[in-house]
């Protein structure tokens, strides 16, 4: 057996620490996996059973083999296993005691047998707070970007403050106030967000972070709760004064544990500089980056970039030149790899629009969407999304999909369950939405020798838009990836002058002057609202959903068709007329004189309704199950139950906090259901860890008698599963709330409870429909061990739903 003994001491100096290496370990491969909710992995099918133990060297697990993985002089790990499989390392310690786990290259590691997050992309800086016991102590790495390393540190203090991962604003020359002004009420906040680590046993709930200027100025930013034996990016409030260094001490009952000086960017409003805000998704601090317009005129010009894989936001801002017409912003996707402009990455970009628009009130017929590689994916999808939204879109090196590109996943001649878990990624499948290109204008931008994004991508596209209207085209001869060809500021590749001079000429349409609209969207909960009309619900969730609506100006009447659209709303405000008659797929419907809207739903044919029960699906809360990643979220953890299932409910909690945040920059409350008051928490989605038997949360949240989960049984509609090894996840509307929602995940016993531990419920284009309940074969027999999957009904129903079930 390959040992590596560990004895943490304190150096001859107590303010250093002793870091030692973990250097010889055990490695083994393990078969790759797509962007799907179901894998399969020997190692982790050991370790849901309950039946793993620290391997030793030549053990075999299937037809793969446990070999030596030695360090080399910096500490690196290399091989096949780091290029996809695992690292074991045991270690001996001579008490209990905590310590820092800095480890790069993993995507997790089971820390005995608890899922913590990992460094996949090696940005260094994350770093975990754990407890080793007495004894051997087990480390298991999953890797799979090829690189591995790690070390353990003594931990000195227990509650730091961390500034490597500092999510902070440019201090703007000219904004600041006066200690006057604001303690007379002035606008205050410089949203930050910092990272606080834990190494205690207990959770800090009062603490707060200090913050001082000049000469006995302080100022107080009150913290949330940061988890035991975790940490947390909290946001932090900087008064918004003139310096550029802000003092900040970190106070838990008064008492100071950690203090730090942080440094702001000194810039000037008319140079390239950070904005920060507070999303509204889970209450975290994002920023994103501005290349000012060299004008102040009023009206100006707003384009929204989007950034490559690896690419920091401020990084892309400053790879334009500035415009005398236009400001540019940079969103973030949470992260330089974050979600492919896709899932939260999504949701991030349309959060920068709105706050750019309410900073900079552009003309709001002149905005525009462009983005490079990862980036332009973005584009392409944002852009088929949102069509009403831009004047033009201009994606560069851009590829359509994970599914034509970047590993999405596919089935050959697919089971009805796999046709169903296939639904779950219609967003995802740009092609499925390209009849909304149509309504505004493309400019695509590739290099023919592009040796990353393939031109290929390019010019599938160009053939699927061979009919659009206003498709502009260049392909630049000679040119990889990223590529600068003329001498003026701003790389040519994303910052292109004929693009962007042709931009100039488009303006969004008046809403009222748009006779014939033409959109799809695969879920109102992601899109919903083109122009004048909205699909609030759909027959068949998650697959598309078109209206084709003309006005016939000599009937005075709107006329058109619909595929797979429950409910639909006209906002006659924005309509090119009052119409006095509306034919939809043949039928006439009587529409009464309303001022402000009309709600039509199709029942045995389409007629007015006067709205839509917002307890049913609609454009607010439509799942599927990654819906619940916004309004705030906060996890709730379930304290009852046995001491496995305590156990796992707050573990699972504290891992899916901490992934979020190393892949969402996130920051989420996490607290126990004996502390969860919803009153406290009013409107914001919530996602319960447990069952109804162990999280008391669940009942006072959920009323839906057709899903059921607790001990030894999972129950959909008139479906029984009486076992003790189902791993559910699913959500449904909150009771006490018109737009939030709750999540559930949780196990029917300690097997399933543990094969809920890694769902990629943070990986894009992985999708999840509105339930999927799976067993432990599914981890060596793929969608076979699917138990369950599907999408309830408009009502939250099974019975209106369509669920696919496997024995």
């Amino acid at each position: 057996m390959a040992v590596l003994s560990l004895l943490l001491t304190l150096v001859a100096c107590p303010t250093q620490l002793n870091t030692t290496l973990l250097t010889d370990g055990l490695g083994i491969r393990t078969p790759a996996n797509r962007r799907s909710p179901v894998r399969i992995d020997p190692i982790e099918a050991l370790i849901v059973a309950g039946e793993w133990v620290i391997p030793t060297a030549d053990a075999k697990v299937g037809d793969q083999t446990w070999t030596a993985s030695k360090a080399d002089a910096n500490g690196n790990h290399s091989g096949p296993a780091t290029r996809g499989g695992y690292l074991s390392f045991q270690v001996d310690s001579d008490k209990d005691k905590a310590v820092w786990l800095n480890a790069t290259g993993a995507s997790m590691v089971y820390v005995n047998k608890e899922p913590r997050a990992g460094d996949p992309y090696s940005f260094g800086y994350l770093t975990l707070p754990i407890q080793l016991h007495k004894g051997k102590n087990d480390l298991l790495f999953a890797v799979g970007r090829g690189g591995f390393r790690a070390t353990l540190e003594h931990v000195v203090e227990p509650i730091v403050l961390d500034f490597r991962d500092a999510t902070v604003p440019d201090s703007i020359e000219g904004e600041a106030l006066s200690l006057e002004e604001i303690f007379e009420g002035g606008l205050t906040s410089l949203p930050a967000g910092i990272v606080v680590r834990n190494a205690t046993s207990i959770d800090l709930t009062k603490a707060k972070c200090s913050i001082e200027i000049g000469k006995g100025h302080t100022f107080s930013s009150p913290l949330p709760r940061i988890p035991a034996f975790s940490f947390r990016k909290v946001a932090v409030f900087l008064p918004r004064v003139h310096t550029q260094t802000y003092q900040l001490q970190l106070k838990v009952n008064a008492s100071t544990k950690d203090q730090k000086e942080l440094t702001l960017r000194q810039r000037n409003s008319s140079e390239s500089h950070k904005r920060t805000f507070i999303s509204q998704n889970d209450g975290s601090v994002q920023y994103y980056g501005i290349q000012p317009s060299t004008s102040n005129a009023p009206g100006q010009s707003l384009i929204l970039s989007l950034h490559g894989a690896g690419v920091e936001g401020m990084g892309q801002a400053e790879a334009y030149g500035q415009k005398d017409w236009a400001n540019l912003v940079a969103a973030t996707n949470r992260r330089p790899f974050g979600f492919d402009w896709e899932d939260i990455g999504r949701i991030d970009a349309l959060e920068v629009l709105a706050d750019a628009q309410k900073r900079f009130k552009p003309n709001p017929k002149r905005i525009y969407l462009t983005g490079h590689s990862m980036g332009g994916h973005g584009t392409w999808q944002i852009g088929a999304h949102y069509p009403d939204k831009f004047a033009a879109i201009g994606p560069s090196a851009g590829w359509i999909s994970f599914f034509t590109y970047a590993g999405g996943v596919t089935y050959a001649n697919p089971t009805p369950m796999e046709s169903m878990l296939l639904r779950a990624t219609n967003a995802s499948q740009t092609l499925h939405l390209k009849s909304n290109f149509f309504q505004q204008a493309v400019y695509v931008l590739h290099g023919d020798a592009d040796d990353n994004v393939p031109v290929a991508q390019a010019r599938q596209m160009r053939t699927e838009l061979k009919d659009h209207p206003n498709l502009q085209w260049h392909e630049q001869g000679g040119a990889g990836h990223w590529w600068d060809v003329s001498p003026e500021t701003g790389a040519d590749c994303v910052d292109w002058k004929p693009m962007f001079d042709w931009f100039r000429k488009i303006q969004i349409p008046q809403s009222s002057n748009v006779n014939h609209l033409d959109f799809t969207t695969i879920s109102p909960g992601i899109s919903a609202d083109c122009h004048w009309a909205t699909i609030v619900q759909q027959e068949r969730s998650f697959e598309p959903s078109r209206v084709l609506l003309d006005y016939n100006q000599s009937a005075n009447s709107i006329i058109g068709t619909t595929s797979n659209v429950r409910t639909l709303r006209l906002r006659r405000a924005d309509m090119p007329i009052t119409p006095t008659r509306l034919f939809i797929d043949g039928n006439e419907v009587e529409i009464a004189r309303v001022r402000t809207e009309v709600v039509i739903q199709k029942r045995e044919k389409w007629q007015q309704i006067p709205s839509v029960e917002l307890a049913d699906k609609n454009p607010s809360r439509s799942g599927g199950f990654k819906d619940v990643f916004r309004n705030r979220i906060v996890f709730v953890y379930g304290t009852g139950g046995s001491p496995e299932a305590k156990r796992w409910s707050r573990a699972k909690a504290i891992f899916d906090a901490e992934t979020f945040y190393y892949r969402g920059n996130g920051s989420v409350d996490v607290v126990p259901d004996s502390e969860f008051d919803p009153r406290k928490f009013r409107d914001r989605n919530v996602l319960l860890y447990g069952s109804s038997d162990t999280n008391s949360a669940y009942n006072k949240l959920i009323s839906n008698p057709d899903v059921e989960i607790r001990q030894g049984l999972f129950r959909v509609g008139e479906r029984r599963m009486d076992s003790y090894d189902i791993s559910a996840a699913f959500i449904l509307p909150r009771k006490d709330s018109q737009i939030a929602s709750v999540g559930v995940i949780g196990g029917t016993g300690e097997v399933g409870m543990r094969l809920c531990d890694r769902m990629p419920i943070f990986v894009s284009g992985a999708g999840f429909p509105d339930l999927i309940a799976m067993r432990p074969s599914m981890l060596t027999n793929g969608t076979k061990g699917v138990a369950a999957a599907g999408y309830f009904g408009n009502d939250w129903k099974v019975k209106s739903g369509q669920i696919e079930f496997q024995e």
